[in-house]
This record gives structure tokens, sequence and C-alpha cells, in this order.
């Protein structure tokens, strides 16, 4: 199922070199011409094309995010691994956005290439299909000269990390706008409960806890017809080497509003653990169905992070943090203790939010970049999933220095490879085995 990168094949990135790198992403306010592109912005009264590449749920529920808050936003292109999706999204769109959808049945692509002919047809491109083509299809727009929203998680091992990092690098020489799904840091209420914790409204934070306990995610039985690689492309998110399993899938929310408390410090150590004890049918392919990781950090701070994607279990989201004065409840909005404060002002839609202040930023000539904590609170989340997938204790060195990736690359992909991961007689697919499974 995974494999060790070719040495030097994505270089090496020491702790400071990854933090150096992602940080100086986000630092350049310089705007420059694109290349390859028809303008740097959009005036106005300026049309802005958009296009998306992967049409299940995310995707066109961005360019719909992408079409409410910009009424010069028009949807001409739209990609998918398979044709039903693609037509049946664009007709659904259609119906609900007649003057905004102009996707004709020529600019319908179909295939693991469509994303090429998404980014030639289009100004901004929205990617939201599966997470290990994230990098890559990242890297391609950009070089195409084209601004980028990208969902969550931006890659989903370390070689992915670091290919983000050099895209958004490349972004910000172009002066291209780059912006995350990674929804909290867009969420009013949010930034006003991080702002009161930054001015030390609950004292020193002392711990934090991270929940995403739920139902297992779009859960797809297999089509008749489909080959074992149509099918695991059909149901990504149940395939390690396609979404990276749920810590990156889910609890990347989580983990990266604790990032965002901590000022954007990284874990020095994190140990796990995980497996599979409930979801046994094909249908829930090859992740783990819990996990359960401790972050330590420099600071003294620890973080216990959970999620579980199980049938009739306890469902809870939540993020606590905990300082030596108080309580912050962030997706409340919420402080208790010596400071008690709640959120009152206008409640916002942090998805469409994302994409006001991309069309916005496009619009201004003054690109925003959210390439450092991206690719920061991606490699938090890939560390902890490797650390329940093999048992061992992992560091942040470790992480940010691995060649680590899931075989096979995203350009090596196709319909007639084998699967890299195969179901046993009984059609249950054999999920990775900590203290045996050898990763980092």
């Amino acid at each position: 199922m995974a494999e060790k990168a070719k040495s030097g094949s994505a270089g090496a990135t020491s702790r400071r070199g990854f933090l150096k790198a992602s940080a100086a992403v986000v630092s350049a306010s310089v705007v420059g011409r694109r290349a390859g592109s028809r303008r740097a912005h959009a005036a106005d009264g300026d049309i802005i094309r958009i296009g998306v590449v992967g049409c299940g749920s995310r995707g066109p529920g961005a360019a719909r995010d992408a079409m409410n808050v910009d009424p010069g936003v028009r949807l001409v292109a739209m990609a998918d691994l398979f044709e039903d999706r693609v037509r049946g999204k664009r007709d659904a769109l259609r119906q609900e956005k007649p003057e905004q959808v102009a996707v004709d049945d020529e600019h319908c692509f179909v295939g693991l290439d469509a994303y090429r002919d998404v980014i030639e047809s289009v100004d901004v491109v929205l990617i939201a299909n599966a997470a290990k083509f994230h990098p890559l299809h990242l890297r391609a727009a950009i070089e195409a000269g084209k601004h980028v929203f990208v969902e969550k998680p931006h890659a989903i091992d370390p070689v992915g990390v670091r290919e983000v990092i050099a895209a958004c690098e490349l972004a910000k020489q172009k002066g291209l706008c780059v912006v995350s799904g990674l929804q909290s840091r867009y969420h009013t209420g949010y930034r006003e409960a991080m702002k009161r914790v930054h001015d030390g409204a609950i004292g020193e934070i002392v711990a934090i806890e991270e929940k995403y306990l739920r139902t297992p995610y779009r859960v797809i039985p297999r089509q008749e017809g489909l080959t074992e690689i149509q099918y695991q492309y059909s149901t990504q998110y149940h395939f390690s080497w396609l979404s990276g399993d749920d810590v990156p899938q889910s609890l990347i929310h989580n983990l990266d509003r604790t990032t965002w408390a901590l000022r954007e410090e990284t874990p020095v150590r994190a140990h796990g653990l995980g497996g599979r004890s409930s979801s046994f049918d094909e249908k829930y392919g090859n992740v783990f169905d819990h996990h359960a990781i401790i972050y330590e950090y420099a600071s003294g701070v620890r973080v216990y992070a959970f999620c579980r994607t199980q049938e009739k279990c306890y469902n809870k989201t939540i993020s606590i943090i905990l300082g030596t004065k108080g309580r912050c409840y962030p997706m409340q909005s919420r402080i208790e203790g010596e400071t008690n404060w709640r959120y009152d002002g206008p409640r916002c839609n942090p998805s469409e939010e994302e994409h006001r202040a991309l069309f916005a930023a496009i619009r201004s000539g003054e690109p925003i970049n959210n390439g450092d904590y991206m690719a920061r609170s991606t490699l938090v989340t890939i560390m902890g999933q490797i650390t329940c997938y093999t048992g061992k204790e992992l560091t942040w060195e470790q992480m940010a220095e691995s060649d680590f990736y899931f075989a096979p690359r995203p350009e090596e992909c196709s319909f007639d490879m084998e699967p890299p991961v195969k179901p046993d007689a009984d059609g249950v697919y054999p999920v990775p085995i900590p203290g045996v499974t050898q990763m980092v």
C-alpha cells in the first residue's frame, strides 16, 4: 500500500527549513503579473471564470459558495473521474444558478487528466477531488498562472506537503491567490474568540481537547460493472492511498484550530493509537474507524485529539482550549472563567467567507496566500495519522524530513493500474497494523 520515495525525489526538509519555507509563502505582499494568464487581477465589473476539479459534494459546493459571494463569477468548466457526476452536478447547479452556470457539454471533462482541461479554461481553479491529487493539481494550476481554492486536506503524506509548500511559494512569486478550505480561519466568531485567547483572556494555554466523532462519511456501495480500481476511485474517502484517512480528512479542522490557538507552534512529538473495531464491510475500504493522538509541545502544552467513524455511537465535534484562567470553546465562540464572553455579532458562513476573501483579493489585485498554515496544519494531521498506523512515537523533525508517500505517485495513477490494496476472499481490505506497519 505504501513505499518509501526515492532518495532526493522531493528533497529533505529540516524542521527549521520546513517552517522557514512555509512561513515565506504568506509573507509576500508584492503583486506581480501572472504568467500565461489574461490578467493579474479582475476589476469590479469583470467576469471571473471558475472551474471545478472534483464533482462529489465539496467541489460543486465550493462553486456555489463562489457564485453566492460574487455575482461576476461564472462557472464554465467541471471535471471528475466519472461522467455522470460531472453532468449531474452541472445540471443541478444550472437549476440553482442559471445566470452564472455556463458549462456546456464540451467543458464537462472526464478522467485523470481532466484537471488540465479545466485549468486551461478558467481564471480560478477550485480543487476538491481526492486529496492525493491536491498537490499535483495545485502546482499545475499555479504553473499555468491561475488563482486557486484548494480543499483540505492539502496533502496526505510528507512528500505531498513539500509539494504544496513549493507551489504556494511559486504563487507568491507570480502574485496569485491560494485560499485554503480550512474554513475556521474565516469564521468571524472564531476569529473574535481566538483574538481574546491570544490577548490572555484564558491565561496561559495548558491543554487542548479536540474531538470529531461521527458516523462513517459518504459510504458508497459498489456499483455493478466497476473494476476494482474504479470502485476505489469512486469511494475515495475509504481508501487511505487516496484520502489519507480520517485524521487528515476530518480532524484537520480541529487541529488547525489548535495550531492557530498556539500561534502556529508545531508539536515536538506525538504518539497515538487507532484501528478498526466495527467497520468490516467492503464499503469501509481500508481506513481505521477510530484514532486517538496526544501531541506534545515545547511550551508544555498537551493536545488530546480524537476522531471516530462508527455507527450507533456518541457523536460530538468540539474544540476546548484549557487555560490557567478559563476555557475557550471556539466553535461556540465562547469563553468562560475569569473572563466570561460570548460572540453576539452577525452570523457568517465560513465556507462563503473564504471565497469572499478570495474574489475580493483577485479583484483588488492584492493576492492572499494561505500556504503557511495550510501546509503546517496538514503536516500536523499526517503526523497523527502515521503515529496511529505505525504505533510509533514520532517527532516533528521525522515528519518534516520524511520521504514517505502513499504509492503510487499521483501522476502515475491510471484506470489500468493494479489497485494499491485489494480485498481478501471475504471482501475485507487489510488495514495497517500498529507495531508492524513501517512508514517513517
